[in-house]
């Protein structure tokens, strides 16, 4: 690497998600610039956690000066939990897995059939009471398959079986809808723009639709994947009845499938959907941060196939090249070979496996060890 090394390059901007079930975002930035710092004290560090729409991109705006907000709210299983929320200015970050969320259960607890989304929806409603203009709504993480239909109903619609009762929270009780009313949906609204964030462009239902695709990871088995699918068939198309065909072409647009239907529910709402990094990158303000830097950092958990299809460092480093700017990446495991990597606008990577061959002594000690893999960072590009 004496090639970069030579430039003498000394600002460096550290933009990377978090290493899910070892270290945040915000922590990740803390140990590499601990590791650069222990080798070139005087290296210009510039951290600016990214996320991608998922779980953690409220962690990620407050990192970047956004106010965080919190409100009490439904969680997935009904129970009360704090959720929060980021705001500045007129502009607020509303992350649905907060709300309703796989880390709101009980360990080793799924709901496929009954997890609702309703606590996302107070949580944009907490986002109105504040006086957001803009709303980036950023879905993924979900324990949910409802459809966005818990979300709706906090807002104000209504979901009715044959006796006009209530239908039963989650995307089970959807198969008992009988009428849709979307009449009583908050007015504020409709003077918000709101963003849909997230990396996934499934459709509602079908093969790639979110139940066949997502519902295993949130326990369904293949009963339930069927039952779930059928029942936000009949979703939309009662939808259809009460909104008009947008609502079936929403059910076939890309997002609508994101975090178990709710995008599907987010677009019925007027969202515009946006890739989950691209969306977050601007409000974090990477694109002044970038022009200061002269080598990227990025990375997340596991670099991989999912890595290239829309995911943080795909993001950072697609922006990083196209403003001709130096790429590497941390990461815990790396599997992908050098020329994806290339593809991707990636120099080079630096899994935590290379320094600490034990992946089980990588997740429990990864802090230290990132430290040590951004020291070696530091010995190749900065000295």
């Amino acid at each position: 690497m004496a090639d970069a090394a030579a430039q003498g390059t000394r600002r460096v901007l550290v933009a990377a998600d978090k290493f899910k079930g070892s270290l945040t975002a915000v922590q990740v930035a803390e140990r590499v610039t601990a590791g650069l710092r222990r080798v070139v004290p005087d290296a210009e560090v510039e951290a600016l956690p990214v996320a991608d729409g998922g779980d953690g991109t409220v962690d990620a705006a407050v990192a970047a000066g956004f106010e965080r907000r919190e409100v009490r709210v439904a969680g997935p299983l009904g129970h009360e939990v704090t959720a929060a929320f980021a705001l500045r200015g007129g502009t607020a970050v509303v992350e649905m897995a907060e709300a309703s969320g796989l880390q709101r259960l009980p360990a080793g607890v799924f709901a496929p059939l009954t997890a609702s989304t309703y606590g996302s929806g107070e949580l944009l409603r907490a986002a109105l009471d504040a006086g957001a203009r803009t709303i980036v709504f950023g879905v993924g993480g979900s324990a949910t398959t409802d459809g966005g239909a818990g979300m709706l109903s906090a807002l104000g619609a209504r979901f009715l079986d044959e006796e006009g009762e209530p239908v039963a929270p989650g995307g089970g009780g959807l198969a008992d809808l009988a009428r849709a009313d979307l009449s009583g949906l908050d007015p504020r609204l409709s003077a918000v723009e709101l963003i849909l964030a997230s990396d996934v462009d499934n459709p509602l239902t079908g093969p790639k639709g979110a139940p066949a695709v997502y519902g295993p990871q949130k326990g369904a088995s293949p009963d339930d994947v069927d039952a779930l699918d059928a029942a936000l068939t009949h979703y939309a198309k009662v939808l259809e009845a009460e909104a008009g065909p947008r609502a079936a072409e929403y059910a076939a647009a890309p997002g609508a499938g994101a975090a178990g239907g709710i995008g599907y529910g987010a677009l019925l709402l007027g969202a515009r959907f946006r890739a989950g990094i691209e969306v977050m990158l601007d409000v974090l303000g990477f694109a002044p941060a970038l022009e200061r830097a002269e080598l990227v950092i990025t990375g997340e958990g596991s670099l991989d196939e999912q890595t290239l299809h829309g995911k943080a460092p795909a993001g950072v480093a697609a922006a990083a090249r196209a403003a001709g700017k130096e790429v590497v990446a941390v990461c815990g495991r790396l599997a992908l070979p050098p020329e994806a990597l290339g593809r991707a606008g990636i120099r080079r990577a630096y899994p935590l496996t290379e320094a600490e061959p034990d992946v089980a002594t990588c997740i429990a000690d990864a802090g230290p060890i990132l430290e040590r893999v951004a020291e070696q960072i530091a010995r190749d590009y900065l000295t």
